[in-house]
């Protein structure tokens, strides 16, 4: 038997509300690793429809790695929903033209950079990426947290604003893992060594 196809837009038989991600999104400012996949609990087309104030005009990327797990109802906000909060106001005149079509001339919007997910990143039901987070291999998400900042590779965090609750493993492992990065090796190597991914963590290495 071989691997499942990474190019497969519903992996599971008769169910369409799983989907691997790449495979479904026509924006090429969010950029998919293989098997990773997107589950919803209505239409998987809701993944792009959660990516929230994505303007190509602003350019930033979401990127997700190889593996993920992404939840129904995961929102992630863009850079497109950020304004001024040192100014006199924060209103966004100039998006609305007109005479106040200059009104941002020499200045820009606030801007962090690209929304990035590691590999094997687990993001919980509801769960809301702010703009500019980067997530770490192997990170958790809970349900309905709030991430608004940078979550460390193999943690567990949660709440509003999510908050490190444990990490999953000794630092030690998580430099094992991080440096054997299993993600990265190829579907035969991955099937030989499914009991072992699955298992004890000693036999990976």
């Amino acid at each position: 038997m071989k691997a499942p196809d990474p190019n497969t837009r519903f992996p599971l038989p008769n169910y369409d509300t799983l989907c691997f991600l790449k495979n479904i999104v026509t924006n090429p400012n969010i950029i998919v690793g293989d098997y990773t996949y997107y589950d919803d609990f209505e239409d998987v087309s809701n993944f792009e429809k959660n990516v929230k104030y994505h303007f190509d005009f602003i350019g930033d990327k979401l990127i997700i790695g190889k593996f993920c797990m992404i939840a129904s109802s995961a929102t992630f906000i863009m850079n497109g929903g950020n304004h001024l909060t040192e100014a006199a106001t924060a209103y966004p005149f100039a998006i609305f033209g007109g005479s106040w079509q200059n009104a941002m001339e020499g200045k820009s919007y606030p801007s962090k950079g690209d929304t990035i997910i590691g590999n094997d990143v687990w993001i919980g039901h509801g769960a809301t990426i702010m703009p500019g987070v980067h997530i770490g291999d192997g990170a958790i998400i809970a349900t309905k947290s709030v991430v608004t900042k940078n979550v460390e590779p193999y943690t567990i965090v949660g709440g509003n604003p999510a908050k490190p609750i444990k990490k999953r493993f000794s630092e030690a492992t998580i430099s094992k893992l991080l440096e054997l990065q299993w993600w990265h090796w190829d579907n035969e190597k991955i099937t030989q060594n499914l009991r072992k991914l699955t298992g004890d963590l000693e036999e990976l290495f």
